[in-house]
C-alpha cells in the first residue's frame, strides 16, 4: 500500500472517531486578538448553545456580551451543506465547519456566523457582518461548566 493511500485512510478514521454529537452542550468563552482589525463592534466574550449537530447542520443559539442579549437561534443554511462549502477548512485544520445567520437586534441586519470544530474539545466562533455597521470578531470557546 502507498504512503498517500494509508495516510488518506488515517485521516478518515480520525475523523470518523469524533462525533459531532459531541459538541452539543453549552459553550463559552472570551473575544480574541487584539489588533484593530479583530475588534470591530462587539463584546468581549460569547455563550454558544449547541442544541441539534450532526454531519449535515447545526442549530441552536448565540448570546454575544453588548450585543446579542438574549440568546438568539440560528441553524446553518441547508444550501450552504449541500454544496462544496461544506467542506470549508482553514488553518488549524477543524473537524468541521458550519455557516449559518443570526439575528442581531441593533437594526443592522444579520451576521454570518462561521463555527468551527475542533477535535482538541474547543470552538471557534466568527460574527461578521459588513454595511454601515460593520462586525467582526473571533470567539475561543470551551465547554461551559455543567455544559454538555
Amino acid at each position: 500500500m502507498r504512503w498517500a493511500t494509508l495516510l488518506v485512510v488515517a485521516t478518515i478514521a480520525t475523523v470518523a472517531c469524533n462525533d459531532l454529537r459531541d459538541f452539543r452542550g453549552t459553550w463559552e468563552g472570551p473575544r480574541v486578538g487584539e489588533s484593530p482589525v479583530l475588534r470591530v463592534g462587539l463584546g468581549d466574550g460569547a455563550k454558544l448553545f449547541v442544541d441539534r449537530i450532526d454531519a449535515h447542520g447545526i442549530a441552536g443559539r448565540l448570546a454575544v456580551s453588548g450585543l446579542i442579549m438574549p440568546a438568539a437561534e440560528f441553524a446553518s443554511v441547508p444550501g450552504v451543506e449541500a454544496d462544496a462549502l461544506a467542506n470549508l477548512t482553514f488553518a488549524g485544520a477543524p473537524l468541521r465547519v458550519y455557516l449559518a445567520f443570526v439575528p442581531i437586534p441593533d437594526g443592522a441586519g444579520d451576521g454570518t456566523l462561521v463555527i468551527a470544530l475542533y477535535d482538541d474539545d474547543r470552538i471557534e466562533v466568527r460574527l461578521l457582518r459588513g454595511g454601515p455597521r460593520p462586525l467582526y470578531a473571533i470567539f475561543a470557546l470551551a465547554i461551559a461548566q455543567g455544559g454538555s
